[in-house]
């Protein structure tokens, strides 16, 4: 990015040893953030874009948040009410086929540039076209590379109208469009950095839409400007000055990587920073009782889970994919390494969603492991690999699963990597088994149970790369059913199909749900109004101020 955060922000944030060089001035005098800087530790190696159209990670999504925005968005208080952003109103035809939007007439991007239907039915279009990951949440819809000129368009100056290709259920159409994939881009500013690229059979068009600028740059209307990234060292977002509804109370908020939750918990108690987002129980309990330490929860959309690549010809198997769920030991990571931080759920959408499942039926049984897989023909058992983002507590429930692995006779070797290096691998189904997360996109349970229930083509250049086809598991079956389920309208009877569709991924499929997350951050007393939301995607910052 064109601006860069200064030696005296870097060294404030990062807490490096400015103060410990100037003779006869001690650390802790110097250790404190600036009143108008919100300073986060956080593991942050997860990032590989900033472009909203192509960015899928975990902590780019909520960050995205703060500085772009989408037409709708969700009410703090409760996920299930969708509330108006960048659009003031909008209408649904009788038919329950388009949606109109009318966009704010006060609204203008960092640039200046004011924000019109045109920027709308441009972040559409280019999206769509990009066809990158998150892509799918619009292609859901009918859009396509061909139609989407003629499904999403502007009406008038303020006008935005969007056609889908089935009488969904409203609240789901709307969720999606609150998804990060569907963020509002400055049409002007970002194709002045469009690039000529050369058409290919998989890509036709000879522009980058500004992909290749925009990974590394802004193009938004948020409360924040992306100022600053550097991979794997931070993140500097700098107050918007037009943001359209009041400018946010802070200056600037630094997102500094730090991979280890010892780290975190040392620099918040020393206050060279302001937040830290990946304590580990023993960190909770450590600062529980530190009088300058607020301790901050939240229940979370997200689960986390291994899964168990189809293509391993062991783990195609079903009888091994049944008894890896009963080589768990459920019980013994509640216990330690998620104290405080989740709560074991074995089914795909989590707690607090329309037609969650709350059963656990699995538990650590070896005995009845080591007989599935020997009805499997793999009574000796065998060897396999599993990608590890280097993160806890991920790396430690590996370790456990690779113990517990180990007494049924399966030899499980554990791949570390970053987040960037772990969900290449697993995006290109070259993995054995991976772990990691996986957040909803928008709070309907059509989000996970497409994920994990639904993959329309299992060939490699299908269109909807979802969690299902990642593990090259096909179930025609299950693709019908999770279709039926997300065009039921009857409440009751929806949320019916959904506890079905669960039953059956998790007695047959190639995932091990273990838990839910509960998102917890430690806090400096003399910061308020931060808020973590049961949508991973979203934090609340633009209130945040610091005493």
């Amino acid at each position: 990015m064109a601006a860069k955060i200064s030696r005296r922000d870097y060294l404030l944030a990062t807490g490096t040893g400015l103060a410990m060089a100037m003779a006869g001035v001690t650390k802790s005098a110097y250790a404190a953030t600036p009143k108008d800087t919100l300073v986060v530790g956080w593991q942050i190696d997860d990032i590989i874009t900033f472009d909203p159209g192509e960015s899928f990670e975990m902590s780019a999504q909520e960050i995205i948040s703060v500085t772009y925005q989408t037409l709708v968005t969700l009410d703090a208080d409760d996920p299930l009410k969708i509330q108006p952003w960048l659009a003031e109103s909008w209408m649904v035809s009788d038919d329950g086929m388009t949606y109109s939007f009318k966009i704010r007439k006060n609204a203008v991007f960092a640039s200046g540039n004011p924000v019109t239907a045109a920027d709308v039915a441009y972040s559409f279009e280019r999206a769509i076209k990009l066809n990158k990951n998150p892509a799918f949440i619009l292609q859901q819809f009918g859009l396509t590379a061909d139609n989407i000129t003629d499904k999403a368009k502007a009406v008038d100056d303020m006008t935005f109208q969007f056609a889908v290709d089935k009488a969904y259920a409203p609240s789901f159409v709307l969720n999606c469009l609150r998804a990060k994939v569907a963020s509002i881009v400055d049409k002007k500013l970002v194709e002045s950095h469009a690039a000529k690229v050369t058409p290919t059979a998989d890509y036709k068009f000879d522009t980058d839409f500004g992909n290749g600028w925009l990974k590394t740059h802004y193009a938004g209307s948020g409360a924040f400007t992306i100022r600053d990234w550097r991979a794997n060292e931070l993140v500097v977002l700098e107050r918007n000055p037009k943001f359209w509804d009041g400018k946010a109370k802070l200056a600037r908020i630094i997102y500094r990587h730090m991979k280890e939750s010892a780290g975190q918990r040392l620099a918040l108690q020393n206050g060279d920073i302001d937040i830290a987002r990946n304590l580990t129980p023993v960190d909770v309990a450590a600062l529980s009782t530190n009088k300058d330490v607020n301790i901050l929860s939240a229940a979370q959309g997200d689960n986390y889970y291994f899964s168990l690549n189809q293509k391993n010809q062991y783990l195609s198997k079903p009888e091994v994919r049944e008894a890896l769920k009963y080589l768990v030991d459920y019980d013994g990571i509640q216990a330690t390494l998620i104290k405080s931080i989740g709560e074991i759920h074995q089914a795909f959408i989590p707690t607090g969603m329309l037609g969650a499942v709350n059963d656990n039926p699995y538990k650590l049984d070896v005995a009845k492991a080591k007989q599935l897989l020997e009805k499997a023909g793999l009574k000796d058992g065998f060897s396999v690999t599993m990608d590890v983002r280097s993160t806890e507590p991920v790396t430690s429930i590996a370790q456990s699963i690779q113990q517990t692995f180990g007494q049924a006779g399966v030899k499980l070797e554990l791949i570390p990597g970053d987040g960037k290096q772990t969900l290449t691998k697993y995006r290109a189904r070259n993995h054995d088994i991976y772990i990691g997360d996986w957040g909803t996109d928008y709070w309907d349970p059509n989000s996970n149970t497409q994920a994990f229930a639904s993959n329309a083509d299992n060939s490699d250049n299908t269109r909807l790369k979802t969690l299902a086809w990642r593990n090259a598991w096909d179930i025609p079956e299950l693709t019908k059913q999770t279709e039926a389920a997300l065009l039921e309208r009857d409440t009751n009877k929806r949320a019916s199909l959904y506890e079905d569709i669960q039953k059956k991924v998790m007695s047959e499929g190639p995932f091990v749900l273990i838990y839910q997350k509960i998102a917890v951050a430690g806090v400096r007393k003399d910061v308020t109004g931060f808020r973590m939301l049961p949508t991973s995607d979203m934090s609340l910052m633009v209130n945040v101020t610091k005493a």
